[in-house]
């Protein structure tokens, strides 16, 4: 396929993680941006409704005209002054709106009114997030293997050794399971495909396949795009069999140990620990239907336990007493029977070591 100037241009502004101005709206800016975008609007989220709301009612000149009442005086001082700084931050970069239409070339001339030539994105955010699409239908089309086991098998610990892994949980911010959530907040859907589509171009220009978590078609809020979920659906696939006890210590460190240091040192010790067992006990919430309500309520009483041993202690291994039911009588038997509907696309089993040699000497 014949790729454009501008299609050129733009692909590689995203892989070399050129700095982007973007002047959008901040609720703009939230529901899409690139990983490289900094946010420094021209006008604020009311200052945008406001001139949304005019140029529907007494269209274009009132709008622009209103738009400039706005941002006046200090408002422009203050803003200008920020372009100004960004730009000298970041002197490749190139300033972006939505379309790249008035808001940017507005930005554009005000900063060329102080001496400051700085580019911008021919088509904006628009441009840009058409052609992350683009990319993310070309580049899963290459070769797939995912990496499938039993929870606490270091899946995601594998893919992020793997330089050819995309590590769909790191992008997504989620760890994929009804306990699966982090301290720090997911992406809207469009920012997550765009910082999936980035990391696959950066990697596209040195490996040829991809390694994969076997996750299903979302990660906590986020979902996976359409065209990889299809290319998942038919990958190779290799599976970690670790013993139990091993995979018991992989998700105590994962999800207690860590999971209190993080909640503690976010919140502090009476906050950290509340918000630590709300964490806790939303897992178990989540998958109450399907535990069954009076099996949910005693895990969840072994739960109680299991945190008053651990304020005692210190130690989480009192977590166990209801971890390994949960394991035994959920998730083992959910992932085998999902396991069972891809037996022909099975390519290689082991142990942790064996399938992360295997991965690294079949890497093509």
């Amino acid at each position: 396929m014949e790729l454009t100037p501008l299609v050129k241009n733009i692909r590689q502004i995203l892989a070399t993680d050129t700095p982007i101005i973007d002047v959008r709206a901040p609720i703009e800016f939230k529901q899409g941006s690139m990983p490289a975008a900094h946010n420094l609007p021209l006008m604020n989220d009311a200052e945008r409704a406001a001139v949304g709301t005019c140029y529907k009612q007494q269209g274009s000149k009132k709008a622009v005209e209103l738009g400039h009442q706005l941002v006046n005086g200090a408002i422009r001082s203050e803003r200008l002054a920020a372009w100004h700084k960004a730009c000298q931050q970041f002197p490749q970069g190139y300033i972006c709106c939505a379309r790249g239409g008035m808001r940017s070339h507005i930005v554009q001339q005000w900063l060329r009114e102080i001496g400051i030539e700085y580019p911008l994105i021919v088509g904006g955010y628009k441009a840009l997030r058409q052609t992350v699409i683009e990319l993310t239908k070309e580049l899963v089309q290459r070769p797939i293997v995912l990496i499938g086991g039993c929870t606490g098998s270091g899946k995601t610990t594998m893919v992020r050794k793997l330089p050819d892994g995309i590590d769909l949980e790191g992008i997504a911010h989620h760890r994929g399971s009804s306990f699966g959530r982090t301290l720090q907040q997911q992406y809207s859907q469009a920012t997550f495909e765009n910082h999936l589509a980035v990391e696959l171009l950066k990697k596209s220009q040195q490996y040829s396949r991809w390694v994969i978590e076997d996750e299903g078609r979302t990660i906590g809020a986020n979902s996976l795009p359409q065209p990889l979920r299809t290319q998942m659906a038919q990958a190779s696939l290799v599976v970690v069999e670790d013993p139990f006890e091993l995979r018991l210590e992989r998700l105590k460190a994962e999800y207690f140990d860590r999971m209190t240091h993080d909640f503690l040192s976010t919140y502090g010790e009476e906050q950290g620990w509340e918000a630590y067992s709300e964490y806790l006990h939303h897992g178990i919430s989540a998958i109450r239907r399907r535990l069954g309500t009076q099996r949910a309520a005693e895990l969840s009483t072994l739960l109680d336990s299991a945190l008053i041993e651990q304020q005692k202690s210190g130690s989480t291994e009192a977590h166990f007493a209801w971890l390994c039911p949960l394991l035994h009588e959920y998730y083992d038997p959910m992932y085998h029977y999902q396991l069972e509907k891809k037996q022909d696309r099975i390519i290689y089993r082991g142990c942790y070591e064996d399938v992360l040699q295997w991965l690294t000497a079949n890497a093509f």
